[in-house]
């Protein structure tokens, strides 16, 4: 067993039998491709080395790549700060829209549209109940974010939504919701029902979804029709006084792809144990419970590969007074609450992080502490073919 195995080891022992034997989608090879090459020759990197000749070392390049866990820390250190500096100083409630999973199948032969359709039915529901004076009558600021993943890496397509407790009027005053409980969960599933399902339909008459492998428009139609009979799981959490919690949940889960490296506990080339989360076993007020789960290899990177996202596909999105277009009145609501004014923030870079933590020795020489001089290394040759595992470097 590898004492510390990743999912760079199990991509460049498994992926080529994999994509041998399996039709995997362009983005899904181009990430596997990325994945492995991270932080190897072959995508070169950098030299540091002591003026005076004390010390040397050789960093290679990150693929960037936004599934991949070894690339994580500086996308979610970044996106968090830019998200905590743009909060709204009220209590938040979180919000998760699940679809029942008789829609997989549906999902996996239109993941774009599918997802387009959820954030857009996931957002006309908040905002058409919080604009009613029942519950709020005024506009909240809303970040919702999809995955697609369960804890043991199967397809479960849900989104989780951060909405303002509390929302600006059209006067521009600030408004607390009617009630302790910012919406009823019953009128929120019906709802997001309704619309989810009636975006599908008329997508279906205009020959914008198709019919998953073995299924007739008409069969697919029928389906919508007994899941409109059905209850939906859609969970109202109780009102956060901070929400710096939940988008840190957020954050954990959206950068660095559906499992991160020290969830991998161990590898033998031919099974992975992983731990995984057992929800079932969890009772509704207990701590979650967690497992150990071993997956074949091949099924394993199925799994995983299965998540990579739609090319330029944002996984976040901002409506109300978080809408990228809606600084003006963001201000005005943070005025209201007593808060600076929200200016546009440069995204950290790694010299940004380096200089938080002091001088390293990426930076400094650990001997004289000389700053270290930096040379490019260029790659060994040209990024590797998608269908074929490349080693790391030694």
């Amino acid at each position: 067993m590898n004492d510390q195995p990743t999912l760079q080891d199990v991509l460049c022992s498994g992926y080529e039998a994999l994509a041998r034997k399996r039709r995997l989608p362009a983005e899904a090879r181009f990430a596997a491709a990325r994945m492995m090459a991270c932080r190897t020759p072959a995508l070169g990197g950098h030299r540091h080395y002591c003026p005076a000749g004390h010390f040397e070392t050789c960093s290679y390049n990150s693929c960037g790549h936004r599934a991949c866990p070894q690339c994580a820390f500086l996308r979610m250190a970044s996106w968090l700060e830019r998200q905590q500096a743009r909060l709204l100083a009220c209590p938040h409630t979180h919000i998760i829209f699940t679809i029942p999973e008789e829609l997989n199948e549906l999902w996996l032969a239109n993941r774009r549209t599918m997802a387009e359709l959820l954030f857009k039915a996931v957002r006309d529901t908040v905002r058409q109940l919080l604009s009613d004076r029942v519950y709020l009558g005024a506009t909240p600021g809303i970040i919702a974010a999809l995955h697609t993943w369960g804890s043991s890496l199967v397809l479960h397509p849900h989104i989780h939504c951060l909405v303002t407790c509390g929302g600006l009027t059209d006067a521009g005053e600030w408004q607390k919701p009617v009630k302790s409980c910012l919406l009823p969960a019953p009128v929120v599933k019906s709802l997001f029902r309704g619309k989810y399902l009636a975006f599908l339909r008329a997508a279906l008459d205009r020959q914008q979804l198709r019919p998953p492998p073995g299924r007739s428009a008409a069969q697919t139609r029928s389906l919508l029709n007994r899941l409109g009979r059905r209850k939906w799981n859609v969970r109202v959490e109780a009102p956060y006084d901070h929400a710096g919690g939940v988008v840190n949940y957020l954050a954990r889960y959206l950068r660095g792809g559906p499992i991160s490296n020290h969830r991998i506990l161990a590898f033998d080339g031919e099974t992975v144990q992983f731990r995984v989360k057992d929800y079932r076993r969890s009772g509704d007020s207990g701590p979650v419970r967690r497992r150990v789960l071993t997956l074949a290899i091949e099924e394993f990177l199925r799994r995983v590969l299965m998540h990579v996202p739609v090319p330029r596909m944002h996984l976040v999105r901002y409506y109300g007074l978080y809408a990228r277009n809606c600084t003006e009145r963001l201000n005005t609501a943070r005025e209201r609450l007593g808060q600076q004014p929200y200016t546009t923030q440069p995204p950290l870079s790694v010299d940004d992080l380096l200089l938080r933590f002091g001088p390293s020795e990426r930076t400094h020489g650990p001997h004289c502490h000389r700053a270290l001089v930096a040379r490019v290394i260029p790659p060994v040759s040209r990024a590797p073919p998608s269908h074929i595992g490349i080693a790391p470097a030694a």
